[in-house]
């Protein structure tokens, strides 16, 4: 490869390029570019020949080619709007480094879909789903007020939209307004503005992407970690304490992405929490009572903790179908707590957690027997908590409680 050699990055608006690009390409003896980019070639080039063209994909046999091309002079590569940003890019970077790239960024289609319809973009949050497979909704979708997806033939609009409709609340949806913007930047550019219902079932053209607005909700006003136990929906006083919640969250050093299982979830006040620290983990909250499961629900629509779902059933027979957890919290364990234990430890993650909370003598001799017999290195906490109102004298003790944590190895 030819050290004075370099490649020219040319980003395309739609499928057009400019009388300087032409001059570029025509200087190169190689032109990487997809089909729908030869066109606006010709239009400049008419006479560039077509044993001077390969395609771009797939991308391996394109990185050969370049390579290759290189031996000979320079090479142009032709992508869509701005390289940089969700493209090709960053791939050619790690693999001929940036001294040898030359890149000519264009509007975006990400800009064009905006600017269609009068929106910023600056606060927005943008996500890719190109090539990717995914069995739960990326979590960025349902708490962003303003994202921007770029889509591919499998996670199509209507597939997006159908995904949302699935997990959101009838009065959660009226929230969200959607815009598809097809072909952007080309004469058969056209953008679609619809209801999530109406999205989910249109069809639009392979080349697309989709807009998601979501009005702000009163939950923004809630603070991101410490809701009050008087603001979550509950009975009879059967709550995890803020005091007690506030360390039962930190004793499970909650990472940023992963899964949670909530054991014995009573109201969700645990599970509520850590969903909204932490919106890209995946929370599951089990619970075999009637009454707290609407509990949670309730909770879940008040909190939008749309990366929380609900489980009703007993464990430990409930968790064989749940994904491997990272972190576990066992708040209730129904009588069951060594069958639980001895459950999920095999299919705790490396690195991974569980916490137990113990007001009965019996569960704080139990916990710590039961995961240190499963091979996790076990801490033991007690908190006692006195409430006091100033400038009154009057007080509330809450109960002693125990937490008990047991830390997996790294494998």
């Amino acid at each position: 490869m030819n050290s004075a050699t370099t490649i020219h990055l040319i980003g395309a608006h739609g499928n057009a390029i400019t009388p300087e690009d032409a001059r570029l390409i025509e200087r190169c003896p190689l032109l990487i570019a997809s089909d729908r980019m030869i066109p606006g070639v010709r239009t400049y080039l008419p006479d560039y020949p077509n044993s001077r063209i390969e395609p771009i994909a797939p991308l391996q046999k394109a990185l050969k080619a370049i390579y290759d091309g290189l031996f000979q002079g320079d090479v142009a590569v032709i992508a869509s709007g701005d390289p940089l940003f969700f493209g090709i890019g960053p791939f050619l970077r790690s693999h001929f480094g940036a001294d040898r790239l030359q890149i000519y960024p264009a509007v975006s289609a990400m800009q064009l879909a905006f600017a269609r319809i009068s929106e910023s973009w600056h606060d927005a949050t943008f996500l890719s789903l190109h090539g990717r497979k995914w069995d739960q909704i990326d979590k960025r979708i349902l708490f962003s007020e303003k994202i921007c997806i770029l889509t591919d033939q499998e996670n199509t609009p209507a597939m997006i939209a159908r995904k949302i409709l699935t997990v959101l609340s009838t009065s959660q949806i009226r929230r969200y307004r959607c815009f598809v913007g097809e072909n952007l930047g080309c004469s058969s550019e056209k953008m679609t503005a619809g209801s999530l219902d109406e999205i989910a079932e249109r069809e639009f053209a392979p080349l697309n992407l989709m807009i998601i607005l979501k009005e702000p909700e009163l939950s923004s006003r809630n603070p991101v970690f410490g809701i009050q136990e008087s603001a979550l929906q509950h009975s009879r006083g059967l709550i995890t304490k803020d005091e007690i919640r506030a360390a039962i969250i930190h004793s499970l050093a909650i990472p940023c992405q992963g899964v949670f299982w909530d054991i014995g979830a009573g109201s969700g006040s645990v599970s509520i929490e850590v969903a909204r620290l932490a919106c890209n983990l995946s929370v599951y909250s089990i619970e075999r009572h009637d009454e707290q499961i609407l509990h949670i629900t309730s909770n879940r629509e008040r909190f939008s903790a749309w990366n929380l779902q609900i489980f009703k059933g007993e464990a430990p027979e409930i968790l064989e179908n749940l994904p491997a957890p990272d972190r576990v919290f066992i708040g209730g364990s129904g009588h069951k707590l060594q069958g639980i234990i001895d459950c999920t430890v095999p299919r705790l993650k490396s690195d991974g957690r569980i916490v137990v909370s113990a007001v009965l003598a019996k569960t704080c001799e139990d916990a710590p027997r039961f995961l240190h017999a499963q091979g996790l290195a076990v801490e033991i906490r007690r908190i006692e908590v006195s409430r006091f109102v100033y400038p009154l004298q009057e007080s509330m003790r809450l109960n002693p409680i125990s937490i008990i944590i047991g830390q997996k190895s790294v494998e």
